[in-house]
Parts: C-alpha cells; structure tokens; sequence
C-alpha cells in the first residue's frame, strides 16, 4: 500500500500469473485457432441462417476438447520439453505447475467437452471430436518419437475441427465436409515442415523422428513442403467449384494459394532458417 494510493498489485498478480500457466497449458492461440476452423465448417455446414445456440455449445465443447488435447500433450511430453530451448520454460517442464494437476485438468476438460457436444449439440460431432483427441494424444503424440510420418498423422486431427462444426450444423457429413478437411490437411503441411525446420536442433535433442533429422540440407524437407503448397491450390478451390461460397472466394483462394506456393519455393531457393 502506498500513501493516498491502493497498490492493487498484490492482489491481482497470482490470478494473472494463474491465468497465464493455464492459457499456455491449454495452448491458448491453437486452440483460437481449432474453433476458428469449426466455425467455418459449421458456417458452411449450415446452409442458410445460423443457430446461434447451437453454434455457441459447438464452441464450448471444441474449446474444452482442444484445451484437453493440449494439456495431454504437454502432460506427456514434458520431459522431451525440458530437452527444447523453446519448449523448457513452459509451466510443466519448468516445475511452475505440476504434472498430477494437469493431467486431471486434461482428463475433466476432454471429458465434458466430448460430453457437452454429445448432449447439447449431436452425437457425430461429439465423435468426431472424440476421433481427434485419440488422434492426437495417443497417435500423434508418441510417433514423433519413433517415426518421420507423425508430421502427416498429426495433420489429421489439425484437419478434423472444421468436420466437427459441419457435422454440429448438419446433423451429419457430406463430401463437403471432406473438401474443408482436405484444405486444412494440405495447408498444415508445409507449416509443419518448416517449424521442423527451424527448430531441428531442439527437436533431435528431444529425440522426435522429425523428417530434417535425416535431411540436414533441407532439401527433401523444402521440396515436400513445396509439393503439399502446390497441391493445396486446386483443393482450396473445391468449395467455390461446389458453390459452397460466394464468387468472391475464387479469386481470393487462388491468390493466397500461389503467395503460399511462392513462399514454399523461397524455402527450396535458400534453406536458411
């Protein structure tokens, strides 16, 4: 307390420094990212006007799923985290929070997220949302320690929220739901390929089976990389070919997916980091 002041400092510090362990636990900015790709899916999955209530539990229970998914993965793999410059100082690995806490925190969370989708929305999105955390903690995560390919298993349930917010909408899928996936699928590609990139020291110190630890030229990594850019361009146009869109998308998918194409062939040019 200072005089004629109130220092409220005290106070709020330990909530902000609580808020901020879990946000990262949860992986804040992905999981923004998952419900902004199973808005899109239910968007379109909708076909019309848009249940705002149902749109909201299809929020609240991806956002519970995603946050569990993340705190599994830094539960189990908290130990190859200490090993990372980027990953050591996150709230498990630098013993800020400890590991009992956070995997009940993951075990409450993905079970009422899979719950409240399965109650207050439907059963396949609840399945499916169910199918990407399996996916992703118990696939994924342990084959990054023993095969190359998790880069592409682990696109899989990157890819599936925008299927779990057509199925939300929809009561069901279609091919449609498949083209979003698809988009999704390819994009993660060359992102993944170039944080593998990037960070291929602290991934062979942590002993994932990333495709660079094989390629230290970067060669076949920016060519794969290349490859999924360019496939990605006549995917991403599926949904305006399916008058899934308005025509505005055409033109703007296409523009986005050379820019994306052109970076992909910078990396082949000049594998610098």
């Amino acid at each position: 307390m200072k005089t004629g002041t109130f220092d409220a400092t005290p106070f709020f510090s330990p909530l902000s420094v609580w808020v901020r362990e879990w946000t990262e636990v949860c992986k804040a900015r992905l999981t923004l990212l998952v419900l902004m790709t199973t808005w899109a899916g239910f968007y379109l999955g909708a076909r019309g006007s848009v249940d705002l209530v149902l749109l909201f539990h299809t929020m609240i229970g991806t956002a519970l799923v995603a946050a569990g998914a993340s705190a599994f993965n830094q539960f189990l793999e908290r130990d190859s985290d200490a090993l990372m410059k980027r990953t050591a100082d996150r709230p498990l690995p630098s013993g800020r929070l400890n590991a009992d806490e956070v995997m009940l925190f993951a075990c409450v969370t993905s079970i009422a997220g899979m719950c409240w989708l399965g109650f207050a929305v439907n059963l396949p999105a609840a399945t499916f949302a169910a199918l990407t955390l399996v996916l992703y903690v118990f696939v994924y995560t342990p084959m990054k320690k023993t095969s190359s390919l998790n880069t592409l298993v682990g696109a899989v349930p990157g890819a599936l929220p925008p299927v779990i917010g057509w199925a939300a909408a929809s009561g069901g899928l279609s091919a449609e739901a498949w083209y979003l996936f698809a988009i999704l699928f390819l994009w993660q590609m060359p992102h993944f390929l170039a944080i593998a990139w990037l960070y291929r020291e602290d991934y062979a110190r942590a002993g994932f089976r990333m495709l660079t630890l094989d390629d230290p030229d970067g060669r076949i990594t920016s060519r794969q990389a290349f490859a999924y850019a360019v496939a990605l361009l006549p995917v991403s146009l599926f949904p305006a070919m399916y008058l899934m869109v308005r025509s505005l998308f055409f033109p703007g998918a296409l523009a986005l997916g050379l820019g994306y194409a052109w970076l992909a062939w910078g990396f082949i040019a000049a594998r610098t980091r």
